[in-house]
């Protein structure tokens, strides 16, 4: 009966990371979560989470200050908790010029947050910013470790972990002008939902035919003869 019960939560866990990922397949930048088991000390499974790291579909807007990382990297913001990592790089000037993303946290360059004077705007493969063909700053993008377990945060962002480093210029591949989309694939989601649902049925139809029998043993093999 414990074993039944622990498969019951082990598989509310991961519908409801499914439910979240399948919420989320149109979110730009959202990066779908994995759920996976282990067995614990006294033998019951027990559900953790990793982030899928894997690259969206870039789409191209042909806005200036859409950017996108291909391949690996984060754009880097400051939020009110501190700086986070997006890869949502739907990003705007506010009244002052400064470049925000869509909830006005300031995108951090190499000399802190970044203010676009007018001019034309040119953003290279390694996240220079220059104006009218003049080096303005560059953007910081940054990488965690192999294996690092990041944390998302508020839908589109991540906390860094202490394996925050800087890429190097060379290594860097920002795209001017695209979005990156959702990693989530709708239609695999769904397929991963059903399932779940089915092993949930059987594992409370387990629960419920133990709980039965000993019912049975209690209340007719217990009686007198």
């Amino acid at each position: 009966m414990s074993s039944a019960a622990a498969a019951l939560q082990m598989l509310e866990r991961r519908q409801a990371v499914l439910a979240n990922n399948l919420a989320n397949a149109s979110t730009r930048g959202f990066k779908g979560e994995m759920a996976f088991s282990r067995i614990m000390g006294n033998a019951l499974a027990a559900t953790d989470t990793a982030v899928d790291l894997t690259q969206g579909t870039l789409t191209q807007t042909h806005n200036p200050f859409d950017l996108a990382v291909e391949g690996d990297g984060f754009f880097v913001v400051n939020t009110p908790n501190g700086e986070r990592f997006v890869r949502n790089g739907s990003f705007s000037l506010n009244a002052n010029r400064q470049l925000v993303d869509g909830k006005g946290n300031a995108v951090m360059g190499e000399n802190g947050p970044i203010t676009i004077p007018n001019g034309r705007v040119d953003i290279d493969a390694a996240g220079q910013i220059q104006i009218n063909g003049k080096p303005l700053t560059m953007l910081r993008v940054e990488r965690v470790a192999s294996g690092a377990d990041l944390q998302h945060e508020g839908g589109t962002m991540f906390v860094p972990d202490a394996s925050r480093q800087s890429i190097p210029a060379g290594e860097r591949k920002v795209q001017q002008g695209f979005l990156e989309e959702s990693n989530v694939n709708a239609m695999s989601a769904m397929t991963d939902m059903l399932s779940v649902l089915h092993r949930y049925q059987a594992a409370q139809k387990t629960l419920t035919t133990i709980d039965t029998v000993r019912g049975i043993a209690v209340t007719d093999l217990a009686k007198p003869v």
